[in-house]
């Protein structure tokens, strides 16, 4: 028999069985629904997160107070400021690292929350006081109206894209003068969306003195509550903060016991986050993929019952010349449809689920969110291939089974 005569009867034998087709089917679209719509959203997970870190650059090391023995004191969890919170870096630790070779430019950032007052609205904000010689040449954000903070600013601030638009009734415009811990600053500049990161969606930036005035927690003059960092060359992070931490130590007075500061890259939070984001990912679409087994099951059941339905005709097309391995080819091709079609209707039902949970995720992220599922051919190439793949499989053992008949004996075969 010819290809083409092997799918006519394939696909003949498919509608004729509508109801019991259709139900095999079904298994294989949850199994490769689910797998497609965790992965996508997973790789929109790690490119939201990439991109939000990113903002903030990989040729970037932040310092800040504190040392978390538990963790020490490096990557994702070197943050935690365990046994010297109230430890401040000082000028003195700023003019250090400007000295480690290798260093651009070093920012000294004061932080911490005030009240911004605009007409008869209130809230609560994160104040951020840089440096303005050297912050513009340190943040990668961009401005959606307005201009960067300039040395000689007095009473500027940049305020975050949420705080502009929808933390007050009427959105912050340029130039409109706001009250933040009882003193008037203008507003001439406005970030861009960033999704919380590197923009600060909710934040004020404006030139450190003028912070340490208006936030609410006592910073005296000549302290920061972190520096950030800005190498020459993004591959020199690793050696420049293992440089910056035995400066730092030997200025201080401190050992590895009783080290009172923490030196993180932001690069290595990056890797961190996304290994995370990824292995989660994979989990998930690994458990998904346990109802493809379940798909499998159902096609080779469905194909067992169809080569006891056909045996007559098994025995009646060998009889007529047929071979052993066309038979095996009809019954291999009929179980390749089942798949092929289910994952056709799979990667529909999972692109469509992944926009909708992507969706749904950004309203409960608020705005600034960037959150998206993210379906590229790879994906649906692979989601394609394999149910094909799970369906030809599955139905090895039923079609060997045809294949190996007597055509005698099914010829007397009656159900």
């Amino acid at each position: 028999m010819k290809a083409l005569d092997i799918f006519s009867l394939s696909l003949s034998h498919v509608k004729k069985s509508k109801m019991r087709s259709w139900l095999t089917i079904i298994g294989i679209v949850i199994g490769v629904a689910a797998v497609v719509a965790i992965i996508s959203i997973g790789q929109g997970m790690q490119e939201s997160v990439q991109a939000s870190l990113g903002s903030l650059g990989a040729d970037l090391i932040t310092v800040t107070p504190g040392f978390s023995r538990a963790t020490g004191g490096g990557g994702f969890g070197g943050g935690f400021r365990a046994g010297g919170a109230g430890i401040n870096l000082t000028d003195k630790d700023l003019n250090v690292i400007k000295q480690v070779p290798g260093v651009l430019y070093v920012n000294g950032m004061v932080s911490g929350r005030s009240d911004m007052v605009l007409g008869t609205e209130k809230t609560s904000v994160s104040v951020s006081g840089v440096d303005t010689a050297v912050w513009r040449s340190m943040i990668t954000t961009k401005l959606e109206a307005g201009r960067y903070l300039q040395p000689g600013d007095s009473n500027a601030v940049v305020i975050g894209y949420s705080l502009a638009h929808d933390t007050f009734l009427q959105p912050i415009t340029l130039n409109r003068p706001i009250t933040i811990g009882g003193k008037s600053f203008k507003v001439v500049g406005i970030f861009a969306q960033s999704g919380g990161f590197g923009g600060g969606d909710n934040s004020v930036y404006m030139p450190a003195d003028y912070a340490r005035d208006v936030i609410t927690e006592n910073i005296s003059r000549n302290t920061f509550t972190s520096i950030m960092v800005k190498v020459i060359d993004q591959s020199l992070v690793n050696q420049i903060t293992a440089d910056v931490v035995q400066k730092l130590m030997a200025s201080r007075h401190v050992n590895p016991r009783t080290r009172d500061f923490t030196v993180t890259a932001l690069a290595t939070i990056q890797q961190q986050i996304s290994s995370i984001t990824q292995t989660i990912s994979l989990f998930l679409a690994a458990i998904a993929a346990v109802s493809l087994l379940v798909g499998a099951v159902g096609i080779a059941n469905t194909m067992f019952m169809s080569v006891m339905e056909r045996t007559r005709q098994i025995g009646l097309l060998k009889a007529l010349g047929a071979t052993d391995n066309e038979v095996m080819k009809l019954f291999l091709m009929e179980s390749g449809l089942f798949g092929f079609v289910g994952g056709v209707l799979g990667i529909i039902f999972g692109i469509l689920i992944s926009v909708i949970i992507s969706s749904v995720g950004l309203r409960t992220i608020g705005p600034g969110g960037e959150m998206s599922a993210v379906v590229s051919p790879q994906l649906l190439i692979f989601a394609l291939a394999f149910s094909v793949f799970v369906g030809v499989i599955s139905g090895v053992v039923p079609a060997r089974t045809a294949a190996k008949m007597n055509p005698v004996d099914a010829l007397r075969f009656e159900q």
